[in-house]
């Protein structure tokens, strides 16, 4: 697992207007790749597993995925990556760590932020644990049907129960 460190990156740039850009189209086409395979990833906005089912469809498009999070969210993307390498799902290629500078909107300064981005990609059990046909599914969708048919029968029991 190699880890890298990154410089401090300064504050975003405005986006180039589109006379500008026209002028780098290659590197432009370069990263609109780069970025069409990552995961931007919050710890408020949503579920967990809602990150690592995107990973896991990234994944089958791109052959790998790279996970990127700032600050508080950076626990959020280690426990998706770890998820998905403990499933057998992915390898891990990279993790990168950095520090970027953003203004504060609430105290108008400059503050570093923590920076993390996991790129992983497919293991060699991928395509066989994503078949729809997979007895892994088909044992928990059997035990969830059968959990649901025991809750469903012990709800009439009560039911019955209550009446006598």
């Amino acid at each position: 697992m190699p880890i890298e460190t990154m410089a401090p990156v300064a504050a975003p740039t405005p986006t180039p207007t589109p006379a500008a850009a026209a002028g780098a189209a290659p590197a432009t086409n370069n990263e609109a790749q780069k970025k069409s395979n990552r995961i931007q990833v919050s710890n408020t906005k949503k579920p967990l597993f809602f990150y690592v089912n995107l990973a896991k469809r990234y994944m089958q498009q791109h052959n790998e995925v790279e996970l990127s999070a700032l600050g508080m969210a950076i626990t959020t993307v280690v426990t998706v990556a770890e998820i998905l390498k403990n499933g057998g799902f992915a390898t891990e290629k990279k993790v990168l760590t950095s520090t970027v500078g953003m203004k504060d909107e609430a105290k108008g300064r400059m503050v570093q932020k923590a920076r993390i981005e996991i790129v992983l990609t497919k293991s060699e059990k991928f395509d066989k644990l994503m078949t729809p046909n997979n007895n892994n599914n088909s044992e928990r969708a059997a035990a969830q049907d059968g959990a649901a048919t025991n809750k469903n029968t012990n709800t009439n029991d009560t039911k019955e129960q209550t009446k006598k």
